[in-house]
């Protein structure tokens, strides 16, 4: 049913003009996604400066019985802050909630609102000697509301973990318009349920975050970064081991990379340069960091190299040729994305299987579909891989997205055969729900519908999304 206007009107005054957009020229940058794959539409997005202005939103909608998008920067790859094409629901914005409210270096946390940017808080622990380990690509425009409502992974998850691992508290605004604070900072809390833990990852469908406390950690007092060719996966996640031995598990990232992806950064992206005179299969970008990390990683590459595990390297020397090599990394998205069409997947495996799993849905790949182009990339040192896919050649590219349900089911199916997962940390939202009910055992689901009837009954918290 279209919200009724008394409905709008009584929303307006909660956040007042600075706050409501209802113009449908402004109103349109908020109904895509990254993939342009889903597009919605609303009367209204409200963007609220407090979490009283949430909670009173939340509780008109909870009344009136209003669907409630929530969002944030929008950088999603699931298509979770898409609304109903019927204009049925509203979005509720969390930008202007983007105050640090405190920092303790003593206790090393940071208490941040949803809409801070990820990048601004990465600023301001360093301004104070700390250290906030989450990274993404996506970290200039990202906000932490929707990195903890996904449970954002990222770059740094082999040394530090996912976005949950560096929660200690949540202040939530729950389906009905009360605010739980949950604000506490602290490490040892064994007095019941851990609540925070059922909104990270959730993806808005339990409550909208509004807050949240953060673990910081030391600033690293020595940082090296190598770009490492190696022979193929294999070889790359045994020298992985050799690393974290020599450098008393110190690594930080182990971004592996195919041949046919850095070709896609050096024809799609102005700027990158290839950092080998050779052609090479595989590449891995490394970075330790600690004491002795260069040493390390110095010594690990010589064993490497005598073992057939490293055919090159090249280790930065100064924080310029470092961002160099990482912008190599972080940029082959959008040099797949520049090249045309392609299929995306974002699974995990145990680190162990990714070599047999790269393999196995290869060969599976082309069976289906010759000539078919993988770019498989991303976090090896967490299992974590990206295994996109291009046609052979773009004139080809509706066809190829025509199968693009067949050749994803390749994929999923090999994940989970290897004991892995269709989602590793970009969520479910509305391209992988209806996938995930093919893989979830049911016992799960219906865990998972449990709790949404129980926090949310009238089922207004981003209605469609996960379940």
């Amino acid at each position: 049913m279209p919200i009724a206007a008394a409905t709008l009107a009584r929303l307006k005054a909660v956040v007042g003009t600075r706050g409501a957009i209802d113009d449908p020229a402004a109103i349109a940058p908020y109904l895509e996604e990254q993939r342009g794959l889903f597009r919605g539409t609303t009367p209204l997005v409200l963007r609220p400066s407090s979490t009283a202005e949430v909670a009173a939103i939340v509780a008109i909608c909870a009344e009136t019985r209003t669907g409630i998008v929530p969002q944030g920067g929008n950088t999603g790859m699931v298509g979770g802050t898409v609304l109903a094409a019927d204009g049925s629901q509203v979005i509720v914005n969390v930008s202007r909630m983007n105050r640090i409210r405190a920092l303790d270096p003593a206790n090393n946390t940071i208490a941040v609102e949803a809409g801070c940017v990820l990048a601004d808080i990465q600023a301001a622990a360093a301004a104070a000697g700390r250290l906030f380990p989450l990274s993404l690509a996506a970290e200039g425009s990202c906000q932490i509301g929707g990195n903890l409502s996904t449970n954002a992974g990222g770059t740094n998850v082999l040394r530090y973990g996912n976005a949950r691992s560096f929660v200690l508290g949540l202040e939530v605004v729950l389906p009905d318009g009360r605010i739980w604070d949950g604000l506490r900072g602290l490490r040892k809390d064994n007095t019941g349920y851990d609540l925070k833990q059922l909104f990270i990852g959730a993806e808005g469908t339990l409550g909208i975050i509004t807050a949240a406390v953060l673990k910081l950690f030391p600033q690293p007092t020595d940082v090296a970064t190598a770009m490492i060719a190696a022979p193929d996966p294999a070889a790359a996640l045994a020298l992985l081991g050799t690393v974290q031995a020599a450098s008393s598990d110190q690594v930080t990232a182990w971004e592996f990379m195919p041949r046919y992806g850095i070709d896609l950064t050096l024809k799609n992206v102005p700027g990158n340069a290839d950092p080998f005179a050779d052609r090479h299969p595989w590449y891995v970008l490394a970075e330790v960091a600690g004491a002795a990390a260069r040493g390390a990683l110095e010594a690990s590459l010589e064993r490497g190299l005598a073992a057939g595990q490293v055919r090159d390297a090249v280790i930065a020397a100064s924080d310029t040729q470092a961002a160099a090599l990482w912008r190599m990394r972080e940029t082959m998205p959008e040099a797949q994305k520049r090249e045309g069409a392609g299929i995306r997947h974002d699974i995990a495996v145990p680190v162990s299987r990714v070599p047999d799993f790269i393999a196995a849905a290869d060969r599976r790949i082309d069976a289906a579909r010759p000539g078919t182009l993988v770019i498989a990339y991303g976090h090896l040192g967490d299992g974590n891989v990206h295994y996109n896919l291009s046609p052979a050649a773009q004139a080809e590219a509706a066809a190829f997205l025509a199968a693009r349900p067949a050749l994803t089911r390749i994929v999923h199916d090999a994940a989970v055969e290897f004991g892995g997962t269709i989602s590793a940390e970009h969520g479910l939202g509305l391209l992988k729900r209806d996938e995930n009910r093919r893989y979830k055992p049911e016992v799960e689901l219906a865990l998972m519908r449990t709790i949404k009837a129980a926090l949310d009954p009238a089922g207004i918290m981003n209605p469609g999304k996960m379940l």
